[in-house]
């Protein structure tokens, strides 16, 4: 193909994409907050893997592993050209909006750079920062992917969290890939995507990939 031709075309798909849990499946704590936004469980026991890559888009440092982490990692917003995500990503209030001061956690330069569309049944304005917009939608999940389809403009659309709206998704049996990395530690108390993976083996193929960082990699395809 010549540096010039355009990307092969297909058809649209709805992915998870280095979605992190622990060995007994959690992947959030409870009781969010402004300071914690995971809640009782440290991210940080979940996502160094990530963190330690050469890719990892916060980096401030030289060096970082390369490797199937950092593949992931560099894969995140490939051909992606719109994000769903539920309301608890993006922010710690609940109910009605109080003012519409609150912008999400990730200040002036988000990191998604496409259409967001965030569901909540307290809908507020579209706002724009950077290359990033946020839509707010009371929508089933089929209709938000509807949108959010729309918005991608024929790339796929990355299905952000959290686990409760992936779970959401999974059962609508609305997700065509998902790539879950679990750590080797155990939460015991959280909320959970699953008792095990195999719940998934119904509907997916699964490949487990461990990583010299510690981490399992689950690749799942619909079958």
């Amino acid at each position: 193909m010549s540096p010039t031709s355009p990307e092969p075309s297909g058809p649209q798909l709805l992915k998870v994409q280095n979605f992190c849990v622990s060995a007994d499946g959690i992947a959030a704590g409870e009781d969010q907050t402004l300071e914690r936004p995971f809640g009782h469980v440290d991210p940080g026991r979940l996502f160094a893997w990530a963190g330690a890559t050469a890719s990892w888009p916060n980096r401030t440092d030289p060096g970082g592993t390369r490797g199937l982490d950092d593949h992931l990692v560099r894969d995140f917003s490939h051909h992606i050209g719109a994000e769903i995500m539920g309301r608890n990503k993006f922010a710690p209030l609940r109910g009605p909006w109080q003012d519409e001061e609150w912008k999400g956690w990730w200040g002036d330069e988000p990191p998604f750079h496409t259409p967001v569309f965030v569901l909540t049944h307290h809908p507020r304005p579209s706002f724009t920062l950077s290359d990033t917009t946020f839509h707010f939608l009371d929508a089933d999940p089929a209709t938000a992917l509807e949108r959010a389809k729309e918005a991608a403009d024929g790339k796929d659309v990355r299905l952000g969290g959290g686990v409760t709206t992936v779970r959401e998704f999974l059962d609508a049996d609305l997700v065509d890939t998902l790539h879950i990395a679990v750590s080797p530690v155990e939460l015991g108390t959280g909320l959970r995507l699953w008792d095990t993976p195999e719940e998934l083996t119904d509907r997916f193929h699964l490949d487990v990939v461990p990583s010299p960082s510690g981490v399992t990699h689950h690749l799942f395809w619909r079958k």
